[in-house]
């Protein structure tokens, strides 16, 4: 399981829509519902660019 905190995950938006988005179950990515787009985890750090998600 990676390592964000629960302070950080309550103020990340999807950039897409601007919307709520939550830890994937694997804990590689972070899911927006809303966009079905998952923006990976690299490295401990999410990769929030639209080009980088990968649809669901």
């Amino acid at each position: 399981m990676m390592a964000l905190s629960k302070d950080l995950l309550d103020i990340l938006a999807c950039p897409k829509c601007k919307g709520d988005i939550h830890l994937n179950q694997n804990g590689d990515g972070l899911v927006c519902d809303a966009c079905r787009l998952m923006y990976p985890i690299k490295d401990d750090i999410p990769v929030m660019l639209i080009d980088e998600a990968i649809p669901l």
